[in-house]
């Protein structure tokens, strides 16, 4: 049997006009707030019906970075009211890690106003990876099987071994089990020993599993605020923020609302853009948008739809306009 050999070119960043290919739909609002969120939702809402999954990272107790709860709280009462928040019990050590600790920190972090379902809690199953060449299956939390269709509502920031966390480390690293989806991405002889490349294909592997299961029953928003370098699985140790808040993009497409986020980021100015680059190029986290381009899970070029502008298309540049220095922190933190 040959040898598998991950990718490359995970530190280089590829500029929208050597890009190919069919172009996605992504919007965009400046306007950070649950007014903000909720308005976008109404772009991407019509895939979503019967029992509806809400991914989102819950974050350690008193996250300073995690998604603000009142936002969440109006978007689900006034948009998708009986859909649960799903999670999964963590492979690092943490209070997370079990599902009582985990259930203890729900409340710690505010967590309290709709239900939330610990998808690993009642134990596993394998769902298949189509075109996978790290894995045939994934082992997610088995109470994935329950919902109809899937929103995954992503915190866009850094990440300490993934470069950045999109939508597609919300949904490879938080709906694999603790015990041995999340251990199959991350180890192979030892805990943590898979880095850069060959982890960003692990990762975008196990996102194909769950995004192939949806099938055309699941939308992805990205919000693009509090960006420390750190996940907020680091929780109160995170690096302070520094990279300044852009707004939020959603799409019926993974890989354009991940591209379009990290396309934003590499068009802010310099001094703002610096912390959050190095982290993703460090890493080689660019890795995760080729690869879910070669598995065909979507497109890196796009359509970015202003909706605060009557949907005017706009350029990434457009974007960011206007935005430059450090990070203001607003009423949540």
């Amino acid at each position: 049997m040959s040898k598998i050999v991950a990718g490359t070119g995970g530190d280089k960043y590829i500029p929208y006009s050597e890009r190919t290919g069919a172009e996605s739909v992504v919007y965009f609002t400046r306007d950070l707030s649950a007014a903000g969120l909720m308005k976008i939702f109404d772009k991407v809402k019509e895939v979503l019906s019967g029992n509806i999954a809400v991914k989102l990272h819950t974050g350690e107790p008193h996250g300073p970075n995690i998604l603000p709860r009142p936002w969440v709280k109006t978007l689900i009462d006034e948009k998708i009211p009986g859909a649960k928040i799903v999670e999964t019990n963590t492979y690092y050590t943490s209070v997370r890690q079990t599902t009582e600790g985990h259930r203890k920190n729900l409340q710690t972090n505010g967590w309290t106003f709709c239900p939330v379902d610990i998808l690993d809690e009642d134990g596993t199953t394998f769902l298949p990876v189509p075109g996978g060449k790290w894995f045939k299956e994934m082992s997610v939390g088995k109470n994935l099987l329950n919902y109809d269709s899937f929103l995954a509502l992503t915190h866009f920031k850094g990440h300490t071994q993934g470069g950045f966390g999109g939508s597609n480390k919300n949904i490879g690293i938080g709906c694999a089990d603790g015990k041995v989806g999340k251990k199959m991405i991350h180890s192979r002889n030892s805990k943590w020993d898979i880095a850069e490349e060959e982890f960003m294909e692990r990762m975008t592997e196990s996102t194909q599993a769950t995004i192939s299961h949806f099938k055309n029953k699941i939308a992805y928003i990205n919000v693009m605020r509090n960006m420390s370098v750190s996940c907020d699985c680091e929780g109160t140790a995170a690096q302070p923020v520094v990279t300044p808040d852009v707004g939020i993009l959603a799409s019926l497409d993974i890989l354009a609302v991940d591209q379009a986020c990290v396309d934003l980021v590499y068009s802010l100015p310099a001094e703002s853009k610096k912390d959050l680059v190095e982290r993703m190029e460090s890493r080689h986290g660019l890795r995760q948008l080729t690869y879910m381009k070669e598995l065909q899970m979507g497109n890196d070029k796009y359509k970015l739809i202003d909706i605060d502008n009557g949907d005017a298309e706009i350029s990434a540049a457009d974007a960011v306009k206007g935005i430059s220095g450090k990070w203001i922190p607003d009423a949540f933190n």
